[in-house]
């Protein structure tokens, strides 16, 4: 898939195993039967990423009730998932992607307008897998701040 392509509501998420911030193995597959929230960001310990996962992990109750798994992947290694998991006291895994072939399979990588300027990098980005594995939501270019009440909004958890 190319970073044109856009993953769309129906569609099968593309599978994924990706090392998680306490260095175990996380694989999308294993989580069949529930559904399961993806969000890609740029990078943790960053102004905007930390928003949005103090965000996530201080309404993780609501998604935990809804029987929602919350999944956050970024290209930083899984040592740095690891101190951002312990400085912000975060409750949800955190997945390591350096290559950023998962972020590509989902369209969360590509060029992107900052600032004024064209750039290649991740592209904020939130999907909501239904229980048999196919994408229930995705929204593309979301903003850190109130992104996670919107959804908690439009997703009516």
């Amino acid at each position: 898939m190319t970073a044109d392509t856009r993953l769309a509501p129906g569609q099968p998420a593309p599978d994924f195993s990706l090392t998680s911030d306490r260095g175990e193995t996380v694989s999308l597959a294993d989580l069949r039967g529930h559904r399961v929230l993806v969000y890609f960001y740029p990078a943790a310990m960053t102004p905007g990423c930390t928003k949005e996962a103090c965000d996530f992990r201080d309404n993780l109750a609501t998604f935990d009730d809804a029987d929602v798994t919350v999944l956050g992947i970024s290209p930083d290694k899984p040592e740095k998932l690891a101190k951002f998991r312990e400085k912000e006291g975060l409750t949800f895994p955190l997945l390591s992607d350096p290559d950023k072939s998962v972020m590509q399979a989902w369209g969360a990588w590509g060029e992107k307008t900052m600032y004024g300027k064209t750039t290649t990098g991740v592209i904020r980005s939130t999907f909501l897998v239904d229980a048999d594995g196919k994408i229930e939501e995705a929204q593309y270019g979301v903003k850190a701040t109130g992104h996670v009440g919107r959804l908690l909004r439009d997703l009516k958890l």
